[in-house]
C-alpha cells in the first residue's frame, strides 16, 4: 500500500480538512509568536542601549541602529491618531484570528502569522509605552538609506503583504484550494 502525496502547498493527501487545520493554526500562531517575541526584546535591547545616544552607523551608512519613538503609522503618517492605529490594529488582530479557523494553506499560515506577529507587537508598544495606554509610541530603530526608520514588527507586516498579493496572484486561496490566476498540480 502506497502513502498518499501532496503538494508543499497543501499538505499530505488524505489528511483531510479536519487534521489540517489545526497545524496550519500552529504554524500561525507559532511565527505570531517568533515575530512578536524578537520584535519585543529587539526593542528592549534597542531602548536600553541606544538611547541618549548617537545613530550607530553599520556597514559603511548602508544600516544604521536608532531609537526614534513613532506615534504614527508607516512614515510617521497620522501622528496624532495613535488610537485611531491602536483600533485598527486591533480589529487587524481580530480578523485574522477569525479566519485562522479556515486556514488549509501552509503559505497563507505563514502569512497570517507575519501579519499578527506585526500587528500584536506594534500595539504592544501603543499599549504599554509612554506617553499612556492605546496612545504609545511605536519603537523604531532600523534604518536603511533614503528609506524610514522602522522595525521587526514593521519588516514582519510588509513581508506578509507582500506574500499575500503574491499567493493572491498565484490564485491559492487560504482554504488550499486553487481560483483564477493558479492552476491544482
Amino acid at each position: 500500500m502506497q502513502a498518499a502525496r501532496g503538494t508543499p502547498l497543501t499538505g499530505p493527501a488524505g489528511a483531510g480538512p479536519a487534521a489540517a487545520a489545526p497545524r496550519r493554526m500552529m504554524v500561525l500562531l507559532g511565527v505570531a509568536l517568533a515575530v512578536l517575541a524578537a520584535d519585543i526584546t529587539s526593542k528592549v535591547i534597542v531602548v536600553s542601549t541606544l538611547s541618549d545616544r548617537p545613530p550607530v552607523r553599520l556597514l559603511g551608512g548602508l544600516l544604521t541602529l536608532r531609537v526614534d519613538r513613532n506615534p504614527g503609522a508607516a512614515f510617521s503618517i497620522g501622528t496624532s491618531m495613535t488610537l485611531v492605529f491602536s483600533a485598527i490594529a486591533v480589529g487587524v488582530i481580530v480578523f485574522i484570528l477569525r479566519t485562522s479557523r479556515r486556514i488549509r494553506s501552509l503559505p497563507w499560515a505563514v502569512t497570517l502569522g507575519l501579519l499578527l506577529g506585526g500587528a500584536t507587537g506594534n500595539l504592544a508598544d501603543r499599549i504599554f509605552r509612554s506617553p499612556g495606554p492605546l496612545r504609545g509610541y511605536v519603537v523604531d530603530w532600523i534604518q536603511l538609506p533614503h528609506w524610514p526608520v522602522f522595525n521587526i514588527a514593521d519588516s514582519a507586516i510588509v513581508c506578509g503583504g507582500v506574500i499575500a498579493v503574491l499567493l493572491t496572484g498565484l490564485g491559492l486561496r487560504i482554504d488550499g484550494s486553487r481560483g483564477p490566476g493558479g492552476a491544482r498540480p
